[in-house]
């Protein structure tokens, strides 16, 4: 089958490399920064564009290429309707999500933070909407009480080309079914970034505890300041300690271990990235 791919990131390395072994790549789009992706196709000699879309000339590229299907995995850039429509058959991509909830990006962080207990990958129809296309499969994924964000990826990752597999499949052998999603029961999340992780020691102990699993390393991570030092913490854990209720929110109650008092329970740092100064109790994180 010819296919056009859009692919970013690892991820998109190990699907192109793997459509690369069963199909016609007639050509790719990825991004500056997705080296193995650009070396790769400059090794197989596969016709590639590297950039924005929207603020390059995409067209000239790929107009007199025919492809059957184009397929979309963690492409960073929105997809422009001409080049949507330029397969014979059809476009599809594969989500993060189980859709029509967590349109957008980094699902699966949003998803640990709102403390679900179950995600998936879905594989949907490209139109000119954002992850509003009609959907073909979903994979069910479970999020673990522990999970970090890297965690699901993980699950994700390993599911990605199966189910690709399983689209181009029902492709060949025409017997693709789609089923319209309920815009009634849709939910978006923006682009996330590093500055969007900081702590709000006033939340529920629950929320802290999902909020630095989501965004532990190797991303950004959630960050508070002593002062005007930060901190960035990769794990936290429930504790049994007492307190005064009557003490600040983000109190240091203890160095060691280091327990800071949330509303409704103490919370234990248990991994956070060196810092160069010294915590001592009595301050109060921000």
């Amino acid at each position: 089958m010819k296919l056009g791919v859009l692919v970013s990131g690892n991820l998109g390395n190990i699907v192109l490399q793997h459509l690369y072994d069963k199909h016609d790549i007639v050509f790719v789009f990825t991004d500056s920064e997705s080296d193995t992706i650009i070396a790769f196709c400059k090794d197989n000699n596969i016709d590639i564009f590297i950039g924005n879309p929207r603020k390059l000339n995409s067209k000239d590229f790929y107009e007199h290429k025919a492809i059957e299907v184009l397929v979309s995995v963690n492409y960073l850039f929105i997809i422009e309707k001409d080049l949507i429509d330029h397969p014979s058959i059809l476009a599809f991509n594969i989500h993060g999500s189980l859709l029509p909830k967590y349109r957008g990006r980094t699902p699966h962080v949003w998803a640990i933070i709102n403390n679900e207990t179950k995600t998936g990958i879905t594989a949907h129809l490209i139109d000119e909407g954002c992850d509003t296309g009609d959907i073909i499969e979903q994979i069910e994924i479970q999020i673990d009480n522990q999970d970090t964000g890297a965690d699901v990826l993980n699950k994700y990752n390993n599911q990605y080309v199966p189910l690709i597999d399983t689209v181009l499949h029902r492709i060949e052998n025409k017997t693709l079914v789609t089923q319209q999603q309920n815009h009634n029961e849709a939910t978006y999340f923006g682009k996330r970034t590093p500055d969007d992780g900081a702590i709000n020691w006033n939340w529920q102990k629950e929320r802290i505890y999902n909020w630095v699993r989501a965004q532990a390393f190797p991303y950004p991570g959630a960050f508070t300041h002593a002062g005007e030092n930060k901190i960035v913490i990769d794990a936290v854990a429930f504790s049994n300690d007492g307190y005064d209720y009557d003490m600040p929110n983000g109190l240091i109650l203890s160095v060691s271990p280091l327990l800071i008092k949330t509303p409704n329970g103490a919370l234990e740092i248990s991994k956070f990235r060196a810092v160069e100064f010294e915590l001592t109790i009595g301050m109060v994180l921000h």
